[in-house]
Parts: C-alpha cells; structure tokens; sequence
C-alpha cells in the first residue's frame, strides 16, 4: 500500500511538473506578444521593436534575394525596417488602441523553435465593438521567443509588405535601389515629425 501510494504521489508531482513546465513554456511564447502590445499602447516603440525578429523578417520579406545582399546590407534593411514600421503602423495601432478592451490568448502551438499564437483583441470603441482576429508567428531566438509575423484575418502583415512594396523594388533595382528608397522615406517621415 505505502509503495503504491509513493508511485501515485511521484506520478502526481510528475504531472503537477509537466504541466507548470508547459504552462511557464506557453508564458514564454506569450510574454513577448504581451510586450509588444502594452509597448505600443504607451508610446515605447524601442521596446515593442525588442520583441521582434528582424533577421527572420528580414528573411521573409526578401526570400531568395537575403542571400544576395551584404552583411552591412542586411542590418541596414532590419533597422530601416523597423524604423519604417513604428513610424507608419505603431501609431495606428495606438490609436485603436486608446479604447482596448481586452486581448485573449489561444494556446500557443509550438513546433521546435517556431510557435503560433491566435488572439482576439477586442476594442470598446464609443459607436461600435470590435473585435480583431490575429495569429502572430514567433520563434526562438536564444532563450527567448520573438515576433516574426502576424495575420489579420488571414493575410500575413509580412507578405502583403514583400509583395507591395519590397519585392517590386528589388526587381527594379536590387538591394541599392530598396535600400535608397527606405532611406528616403525614413528621412520624410523624420522630417514629417518636426
């Protein structure tokens, strides 16, 4: 009887582990998407643009052609973009986001060292509710995960930017002519803002 009830306790703490393990590993996939969330709700662009994965965005913006471009050149694209991304989207994304209700996580599907997250964010706008359905794409990165993508109603944000925006400038001019464009809009924005 002791022996059994020692196997049914150390199954029992067993579970009790895996499951606060698989809890604390869904916290980690979860906490950056949190972050980025609450950054960008009170102005602190630097720190949601922490939460991203700009060598992997970098990589799905420009597919076959990251191969093609320098060290130099592929920082200098991650930055631009970022720097790009909180000057037009973060400050729409802060004005829906003055009237936030709520933001519920799904459980994270996490394949290796890639995850899915799906959420609905809810917005308690005066003259009509809404409610957003996203699926944000992570990987890890070291110990932590980052922000690849996300999905609004099932058209990626990074797909739409490759195939507007990057791919056809790319074929245009190569990596010279997307980066001088970049360049040029993020002198424009800054200038906007003075």
């Amino acid at each position: 009887m002791i022996r059994t009830l020692t196997r049914s306790l150390t199954l029992a703490a067993v579970v009790a582990f895996a499951g606060s393990a698989a809890a604390a590993s869904n916290d980690a996939v979860v906490r950056p998407l949190k972050t980025v969330v609450n950054s960008i709700k009170v102005g602190r662009d630097g720190l949601a643009l922490k939460q991203f994965a700009g060598e992997e965005q970098g990589k799905a913006l420009t597919t076959d052609d990251w191969e093609k471009a320098t060290p130099e050149q592929r920082k200098e694209f991650v930055e631009l973009f970022h720097k790009l991304f909180a000057q037009i989207a973060f400050p729409k994304i802060r004005e829906n986001f003055k009237n936030l209700g709520a933001v519920n996580y799904d459980e994270p599907e996490i394949d290796g060292s890639k995850a899915s997250v799906a959420s609905t964010i809810v917005i308690d706008h005066p003259l009509k509710k809404q409610e957003l359905k996203l699926k944000y794409a992570l990987v890890k990165d070291g110990s932590a995960w980052r922000v690849v993508d996300v999905a609004v109603l099932g058209d990626s944000m990074l797909a739409g930017i490759r195939d507007d925006q990057v791919k056809p400038l790319l074929k245009e001019g190569g990596w010279n002519k997307l980066l001088e464009t970049m360049r040029a809009k993020a002198k424009e924005l800054d200038g906007a803002k003075k």
